[in-house]
């Protein structure tokens, strides 16, 4: 099975995110999502009146039988029993629902928090964790967390307000009697530590695995084409399989868990249960207890059992809610980009100056050594050489998806760092070898991002200049065309065409273009690259290109070898003073 945490020990993972928990991190965690006081309060006021009424009807019933007599059944009697049970009923719904209400809000609320930060985050973060197990976070932790706030936490506080009331009651009634209930609390205490610790480890390994198992399905099923073109079914399905086992064994654990925790509350009400009847028989036998007080006793003792047995769901859930917590802080706590910090620059006739600069994405393993180079305003300029050279990585910077590890980059006279993200990225066009669609229409597509309406006729006249008009007209719905997942209805060269309409759409000052021919057939390659130089015109422009007869006017060609640029000039000047260049030319110039 694919791991997405290749080259970690996916138990000491587990290990340290079951103890990185703190309850001042969950409650800071819950604080964030800013539940509903008022329906928390008010939920809490209501749910009092329910268990004070609950608490009455006890009484009633004590009353009933040690005085009972066919005259004190009168109607105005009845009337009182069935108005307090109604009343009780609807006290306890309406507790229920706004408890329940506060808890959904306040986990919807989490949810807008954790995928607010998933889309602000640094693209490092999203190399170093798969896809499928950062929406296992999103979906399957968050409704962890929900299950223990919006269905358990109700129940439990309604529990609790039922408990202590039942036992101020009994304590009341008959103190030797309650004092035999109390003994057996931390007995049960005893007994539920350790396996709550044992709950943990299983939900987080459960939870890691879920991800695990998402990250395979989502991976395998966006990429079916490349399974079954080579022949992978079967791999995959191993995978799968492995998958889905090792959920299984995860899972009897976790039931082995529940297995043993439901008998023994049940063995310790049951026990309480019988001690009590036992007693209270010998006591009523002895005259020093009613009848009806047993029986009160024994309906407030139901009160104490019944919240009871619910707690070790309770308990359970939160074990498994702490894992979900850790993971949740786990991504919380990671660094996000601030799109609006920083001065907005006009960029237009700037000249971009890289100075020096060197990256690596591990400190030993230099990407980037020491790049120094100008792009002047509505320039040409053009980078060549080996693949994994580096020249993706230097897009990266200049896009800022990354931060150099040295140097620095300026356009003007203003460092890239001082500039805001939106300002930077809002003025560049990026065209990429294979270019993304996101599934939706051509029109979603092409205007994605923008924030001001685009009327039709621009959206044709920009498909015109990208030479795309013609094969989205003789589309059955045009502009609202399906492209589906990732633009698969269209053609490797419709989409780049899309791609580069989207871009002269945002108008932008800078244009990057990575390989943006380098994919396609011949045919497709020149009515690109026509679109190409169309959007080329009158802006600075950055160009990685694999074909070097694309890059024979640039205004300048840098040559990078190993993270190093080892030549730089025009193409006449590579060709005379640059030996693996003068190679590269003749292989492509010579076919």
């Amino acid at each position: 099975m694919r791991n997405p945490n290749a080259g970690e020990n996916p138990e000491n993972s587990d290990r340290a995110l079951s103890q990185s928990f703190t309850w001042k991190k969950f409650m800071a965690l819950l604080n964030r999502a800013k539940p509903n006081m008022t329906f928390l309060i008010i939920g809490f006021i209501i749910s009092l009146l329910s268990t004070g009424i609950s608490l009455v009807i006890p009484l009633f019933t004590k009353n009933l039988i040690d005085g009972f007599s066919l005259k004190s059944l009168n109607i105005t009697f009845i009337i009182i029993i069935v108005a307090a049970f109604l009343l009780q009923a609807l006290t306890s719904a309406i507790s229920s629902y706004m408890m329940g209400y506060m808890g959904e809000q306040t986990v919807a609320n989490l949810r807008q928090i954790v995928w607010h930060k998933l889309i602000d985050l640094r693209v490092p973060y999203y190399d170093d964790h798969q896809t499928g197990e950062t929406t296992s976070r999103i979906i399957n932790d968050t409704t962890v967390v929900k299950s223990l706030v919006a269905d358990q936490l109700p129940s439990f506080i309604s529990g609790i307000l039922s408990m202590v009331g039942a036992f101020v009651v009994l304590f009341w009634m008959d103190w030797k009697m309650t004092l035999m209930i109390l003994v057996a609390v931390p007995i049960m205490a005893l007994l539920m530590v350790p396996i709550g610790k044992w709950m943990r480890r299983i939900s987080i390994q459960l939870q890691r695995q879920t991800a695990d198992f998402n990250s395979l399905t989502t991976e395998t099923l966006s990429e079916t084409r490349l399974v079954k073109a080579s022949n992978g079914e079967n791999i995959e399905i191993a995978n799968g399989d492995q998958g889905i086992h090792n959920l299984f064994q995860t899972g009897v654990s976790e039931a082995k868990i529940m297995a043993i925790v439901g008998p023994i509350m049940l063995l310790a009400m049951m026990g309480i249960l019988v001690t009590v009847i036992g007693y209270g028989g010998i006591r009523v036998e002895n005259h020093t207890l009613s009848v009806g007080t047993l029986v009160a006793f024994l309906l407030y003792l139901f009160q104490v059992i019944s919240p009871a047995t619910q707690f070790s769901q309770f308990f359970t859930q939160l074990q498994k809610t702490k894992g979900a917590t850790a993971r949740l802080d786990d991504i919380l706590e990671q660094p996000t980009e601030d799109l609006t910090a920083g001065a907005d620059v006009d960029v237009d006739g700037q000249t971009l100056s890289v100075e020096d600069v060197s990256f690596s994405y591990q400190p030993d393993k230099p990407i980037l050594k020491h790049i120094s180079f100008e792009a002047h305003p509505n320039s040409v300029v053009a980078f060549a050489g080996p693949s994994g050279s580096g020249k993706s990585t230097l897009f990266s910077l200049l896009e800022r998806f990354y931060e150099p590890t040295s140097g620095r980059i300026k356009i003007g006279d203003h460092e890239l760092d001082d500039v805001s993200l939106n300002s930077w990225r809002g003025q560049i066009g990026y065209v990429a070898q294979d270019s993304a669609l996101f599934a939706g229409t051509i029109r979603y597509n092409l205007t994605y991002g923008l924030t001001t309406q685009v009327s039709d006729d621009d959206l044709w006249h920009v498909l015109k200049l990208a030479f795309a008009d013609q094969f989205v007209h003789d589309m059955p719905d045009g502009l609202d065309m399906q492209v589906g997942e990732r633009g698969v209805k269209v053609s490797g060269g419709q989409r780049q065409r899309l791609a580069i309409a989207r871009a002269f759409l945002r108008n932008p000052k800078i244009l990057m273009l990575d390989e943006a021919t380098a994919s396609l057939d011949s045919e497709s390659e020149e009515m690109v690259q026509r679109a190409l130089n169309n959007l080329m015109a009158n802006r600075t422009t950055l160009v990685i290109a694999h074909r070097l007869s694309t890059i024979v006017d640039a205004n300048k060609i840098i040559f990078i070898e190993n993270g190093e640029i080892t030549g730089e000039g025009t193409h006449q000047e590579l060709l005379a003073s640059h030996d693996l260049y003068r190679q590269y030319v003749e292989e492509q110039f010579n076919k």
